[in-house]
């Protein structure tokens, strides 16, 4: 068995919702996660907070971020343990960040501790 993170992407990061939404958001985050972890199939996983971030860029530049303005915002992962990515697709199709139009959640395989991928 291998394990694939699934990585939420959000659109239009300057949209902001109202405390309601993000509590019904998180109930909804919660349920589907403890519907993977009674498969004793979730290994793990975090939400990722705009606040104290950073950005370093190529020539070690380092700015504030990330920003709203962005087209595309990183809201967190988790990771889940599937004998195949299919199975990890699967599991991401429920997720509840795909009820907003343009978001995505990103499907990858995390290498071995031996940089193999299997």
């Amino acid at each position: 068995m291998d394990e694939f993170i699934l990585i939420f992407r959000h659109q239009d990061g300057n949209k902001v919702a109202s405390p309601e939404q993000i509590q019904v958001w998180m109930k909804q985050t919660m349920d589907w996660i403890g519907g993977i972890a009674a498969q004793n199939k979730f290994a793990g996983g975090n939400g990722l907070p705009f606040d104290e971030a950073r950005v370093v860029h190529h020539n070690r530049v380092v700015t504030n971020g990330p920003f709203g303005e962005i087209k595309e915002t990183i809201g967190g992962y988790i990771i889940v343990k599937a004998d195949s990515v299919e199975e990890a697709v699967e599991f991401a199709k429920g997720c509840p960040v795909l009820q907003g139009e343009g978001n995505t959640v990103e499907v990858r395989r995390i290498a071995k501790s031996d940089g193999t991928n299997s």
